[in-house]
């Protein structure tokens, strides 16, 4: 197998990157100048050495506790619990939301053989028996396995529970701003009649 070959099968593994966006992409590195290919190279190279879980609440991170965790300026009282890392930076991109994070790595999924025990549901639970935790935000997606993981966590948050018992909230969910009704599939229908507010 050639250079080119192997490059283009290592891209195609990447998630959302096919066989064919693969070639595109070899074919435009090698349309570059040699020095910003070998800077790409080496940050590939040292990617998994200089980039790691946060040893407090899971996201990716080059500085250990991460920034977010310890910054002096957000709400301890407050856990948004995410299933991957970019999920925070979703969050952090609206700048709406103050508190800490917690990265679970995945999602209950019983038929793909994801238990509780390989996702970051302990460290979590250690967390929140150290006090001080006021809410529990789940912020997984509104999928079976998203909803699944949420009760999970409901319920093992609710067996801690003691004198001070921690709120657990989901996102809200439903039709869109600016959506149409016409257009709402049932399901989404369903979970915003669920989810009203009062006005």
């Amino acid at each position: 197998m050639s250079t080119f070959d192997d490059l283009t099968n290592n891209f195609a593994r990447l998630p959302g990157i096919g066989k064919k966006s693969a070639v595109r992409i070899v074919n435009w590195l090698l349309k570059q100048d040699k020095m910003y290919v070998q800077r790409f190279a080496q940050n590939l190279n040292v990617l998994k050495d200089k980039v790691v879980p946060c040893s407090i609440c899971g996201m990716w991170t080059e500085e250990n506790p991460c920034p977010i965790c310890s910054s002096p300026l957000r709400d301890n009282s407050l856990i948004c619990i995410v299933e991957q890392s970019q999920d925070v930076s979703t969050i952090e991109a609206y700048g709406e939301f103050k508190g800490l994070y917690h990265v679970l790595g995945g999602l209950i999924k019983p038929l793909e053989g994801v238990g509780p025990s390989q996702l970051s549901i302990v460290p979590l639970m250690d967390r929140l028996k150290k006090g001080g935790v006021k809410e529990v935000i789940i912020a997984t997606n509104p999928t079976v396995e998203g909803d699944t993981t949420a009760l999970y966590i409901n319920k093992m948050i609710t067996e801690l529970n003691g004198p001070a018992p921690i709120k657990v909230t989901r996102l809200a969910t439903g039709i869109p701003v600016g959506g149409d009704l016409e257009y709402i599939d049932k399901r989404t229908l369903s979970l915003s009649f669920r989810g009203r507010t009062e006005i």
